[in-house]
């Protein structure tokens, strides 16, 4: 997608190999986000929790799960939450499919169209990655992607 210009050739290869899987309709990336609490709560990085087999349970806006009894500080030390990075991949009928579909209550609710796939039954499996990528939703973004940039050197 336009708005994760800095994917990588290797996450590319990790997104393909979520398709070695039996049951993968739908693949995509994620990133652990560490100990960085203020990137876990920005409601402009969207969180995914998976199952024990990588596929998606849910994505959100919001910080999933909900660390219970535990002091919002700590939460990084007590879950590995993760950072869904925009890059997709479908087997080709499913493509068709899911281009048909109308948007659900939960898409309209987080304003994350994969939602409206899950909402439908459809299974996304989830690649890790360790590198970063900066994804371009918000003015901010753009700042934040012009600094990787220059890091980078590229």
């Amino acid at each position: 997608q336009g708005d994760e210009p800095f994917i990588q050739p290797e996450q590319i290869s990790t997104v393909c190999r979520c398709f070695d899987a039996p049951g993968t309709q739908i693949a995509t990336l994620a990133k652990p986000f560490g100990q960085d609490l203020q990137a876990i709560q920005n409601p402009n990085s969207p969180k995914v929790v998976v199952d024990n087999r990588h596929f998606a349970l849910y994505f959100s806006r919001s910080v999933i799960p909900f660390v219970r009894n535990q002091e919002l500080e700590s939460w990084p030390d007590s879950f590995p939450f993760m950072k869904h990075i925009g890059i997709y991949a479908y087997r080709r009928e499913v493509l068709h499919k899911v281009t048909q579909l109308p948007q659900g209550a939960l898409e309209k609710a987080e304003s994350l169209e994969q939602l409206r796939w899950l909402q439908n039954g459809f299974r996304i499996r989830v690649g890790v990655t360790d590198m970063e990528t900066v994804g371009i939703d918000t003015p901010d973004d753009l700042a934040r992607a012009e600094a990787f940039l220059a890091a980078h050197g590229e």
